[in-house]
């Protein structure tokens, strides 16, 4: 059996600079590599924690990727991220961002919120809701 290590979510985006921004700038995400070194950018990473996430040029990605061709941006999934302080991150953004799932204490104990990003991904952030 393989040993996994890691999962690094790598989204095609309409615009790198405008992702990179959002996830640096609303979100608080460190900025990391980007390709070429100066804008405009085909990629760009961003990390938080143990989080990393890859924004690819769309355009860019269909030469590598033919089976890309034609398909709409975004995803059906969720990004889902585990953070502390997921009340006071909602209050953060909550004018900031489009809440697409208001923040709510689900049956299996997780208090969580979602997102959209600016291509339409849908990013959930949750907390472990404290036991009463």
């Amino acid at each position: 059996m393989p040993h996994f290590k890691k999962l690094t979510p790598n989204l095609l985006v309409a615009s790198v600079e405008r992702s990179l921004a959002f996830y640096v700038d609303t979100l608080g995400f460190a900025r990391g590599m980007t390709v070429p070194e100066a804008s405009p950018f085909v990629f760009a990473s961003v990390t938080g924690g143990a989080v990393e996430i890859f924004l690819n040029d769309a355009a860019t990605a269909v030469k590598e990727y033919p089976a890309f061709g034609g398909k709409p941006i975004g995803a059906t999934g969720t990004l889902y991220i585990e953070v502390e302080g997921v009340d006071a991150l909602h209050d953060q953004l909550q004018s900031r961002v489009k809440i697409v799932m208001p923040i709510a204490t689900q049956f299996y104990g997780m208090r969580e919120f979602a997102i959209a990003d600016p291509d339409g991904y849908v990013i959930t952030f949750a907390e472990r809701a404290a036991e009463s």
